[in-house]
């Protein structure tokens, strides 16, 4: 065995589970960790605030896969990565977390920078653990990344004490080991996924598919999670059933395909709601009911049988009651019923007899083309003048960006407006908040994507008020060299929230106007290292997009000076039914 200590070891332990880039910024607890990173061919991306860091951990994986890597010290720097957590823990995003912490003795002592990580962040995490013992590091470094990667993934942390990494203490010092896959997962006794699905559930999930007339799949983000898109496509294709992607979801399914219906939820379209409103059969795949999909819970699809799976147990009947519960992997459960289908259709099992076997559902399919062809998103285009309607300028972005482009967006109209314009063919190209609903959310990961994923061009789409939260990892991309490129949405409000206020308080505007000139967008991305441009009538939309895509050596900023006015329609107000659904003026707004 070889000698070593415990900082040393903790960096040993990332290389050898394929860690490529650490996010970070060191302090006091963390520095003995610092130090062995110099000689590590691991990448270090020096934030400038710990949320950047988690952000940009959690766009990592979002966009690869893989598990993001985060690294910051203790205190205030482990309170600051907090949210990032349970963002990552509401969208089952693979993470792992490292710490620093105050010396073991001095635990307990409301030492210098020390918090209680382990207890702040317990809800908040997959799994989190303190580590007092540097030969342990090994074992709990490799039962992060599995707990991060299986099952449902989540975010892992890990805190560490600093005279445990501390070369100068006697503490650190530890012989190397590296755990086998059994050791790993024998000092896991609990944790043992289910993954397989059961196949007396399964083969009556294939009969309720047969036997119904108007059947919808709720397509969720753990379709992502699976890698199974693949599959959810032969499942569709083969049944012909129509498919709603989830916030979490857009991508997982192509929106060109003729049976994509596209988001369902409180700014879906209407031909999405509707339909799981009507249905009599919701396939719920990797979903989880989420409030934002459902409505009012009571009035929800109220003649649809469920079937419904998910590899989380817990998510199976807490919302809705279903039917046909299935606990497993998305990837490997569709697959099974798949099979099943075509098992139970007779014949040679081929996509013909499966169709012969089902239902005649023209009606359906008729249904929701007249509400396709009556109820498209719309908005009125900007007149001589006016300002820019948001809706176009996503347009532009979409149609002038490459196929593969990857975009992230923040929270609010902005991030609705995103996901309803633009055309997600591929999956694995849309990164936003959805659980949480983090403002700030959307710079920092889109930096994180393009480190993952250096060969894609990367837009975020942010508001004026979610830029101004976490605007400084743009500086942090200058350095790096990590040339992303920014759309500001900028309408000099807290949008979402001045739309509530405009339908539901009367139009009593409290705390959300934010000025359209301060800051000043362009100098101050000027200062950070940025190119950067304002746009602020149609006829310069299409150049200035053009022009911030040929760049590529550096971050690319364009504010777009934004009408105020502009709604997110349709909407389903909190509280009420799916069936109340509020369509854009043009189209007789009110309740459809």
């Amino acid at each position: 065995m070889t000698t070593t200590d415990g900082g040393r070891a903790l960096i040993k332990a990332l290389e050898l589970e394929g860690t490529e880039v650490v996010f970070g910024l060191p302090g006091g607890a963390i520095l003995p960790v610092y130090d062995p990173i110099i000689d590590s061919p691991i990448r270090h991306i020096l934030v400038r605030h710990e949320q950047g860091a988690g952000h940009m951990a959690e766009g990592f994986a979002h966009a690869t896969g893989r598990p993001g890597v985060a690294m910051v010290t203790s205190g205030p720097a482990a309170t600051n990565i907090v949210t990032p957590l349970c963002d990552a823990y509401m969208d089952s995003v693979p993470m792992v977390v490292i710490t620093g912490q105050v010396p073991s003795q001095a635990i307990g002592t409301d030492a210098f920078q020390e918090c209680d990580t382990v207890g702040i962040t317990r809800s908040v995490t997959k799994h989190n653990e303190l580590v007092t013992r540097a030969e342990d590091i090994p074992l709990v470094i490799r039962q992060a990344f599995h707990i991060a990667t299986t099952g449902r993934p989540g975010p892992v942390l890990v805190d560490i004490p600093k005279d445990i990494v501390d070369p100068k203490n006697p503490a650190s010092a530890m012989e190397w080991y590296w755990p086998t896959d059994d050791e790993v997962a024998s000092s896991l006794p609990g944790y043992r996924p289910t993954t397989k699905g059961h196949a007396k559930k399964v083969r009556e999930a294939a009969q309720l598919i047969l036997a119904a007339e108007r059947p919808v799949i709720y397509a969720g983000g753990g379709i992502l999670k699976a890698r199974a898109a693949e599959v959810l496509r032969e499942l569709a294709e083969l049944t012909g059933i129509p498919v709603v992607t989830t916030l979490m979801a857009r991508g997982a399914f192509p929106d060109d395909h003729p049976l994509c219906l596209g988001m369902p939820g409180m700014h879906g379209n209407y031909t999405a709601v509707t339909a799981m409103q009507e249905s009599d059969l919701l396939i719920a795949l990797g979903s989880r009911f989420d409030d934002r999909v459902t409505g009012k819970v009571d009035a929800f699809a109220p003649g649809a049988k469920v079937i419904h799976v998910d590899i989380d147990p817990a998510e199976l009947g807490k919302v809705r009651r279903p039917d046909v519960p299935i606990v497993g992997d998305c990837r490997l459960v569709i697959t099974e019923i798949v099979r099943a289908l075509r098992d139970l259709s007779g014949g040679d099992g081929s996509a013909d007899a499966v169709a012969a076997a089902q239902p005649d559902r023209s009606t359906w399919k008729q249904t929701i083309s007249g509400w396709q062809e009556r109820f498209p998103l719309v908005y009125e285009p900007s007149g001589p003048g006016d300002l820019l309607k948001p809706q176009y300028v996503l347009e532009e972005l979409r149609s002038r960006a490459p196929e593969d482009c990857i975009v992230a967006s923040g929270v609010g109209q902005h991030q609705m407006w995103t996901s309803q314009y633009w055309r997600f063919n591929h999956p694995y190209t849309w990164i936003n908040s959805g659980g949480l609903g983090t403002m700030g959310f959307s710079v920092p990961a889109a930096i994180g994507a393009k480190v993952g994923r250096p060969d894609r061009m990367v837009w975020a789409v942010d508001g004026d008020g979610c830029f101004q939260m976490t605007a400084q990892e743009l500086v942090t991309a200058a350095t790096e060299r990590i040339p992303v490129k920014v759309a500001i949405l900028n309408n000099a409000y807290l949008g979402m929230v001045r739309q509530w206020q405009e339908m539901f308080y009367e139009e009593r505007y409290s705390e959300v106007y934010l000025s359209p000139d301060l800051p000043d967008y362009v100098k101050w991305s000027e200062a950070m290292g940025c190119v950067a441009m304002r746009v602020e009538s149609p006829e310069e939309v299409g150049p200035a997009i053009d022009k911030a895509n040929e760049i590529d050596d550096r971050p690319v900023v364009l504010e777009f000076r934004t009408d105020a006015a502009e709604k997110v329609f349709p909407m389903v107000p909190a509280g009420l039914s799916n069936s109340d659904i509020v369509v854009d003026p043009s189209q007789g707004g009110g309740a459809r």
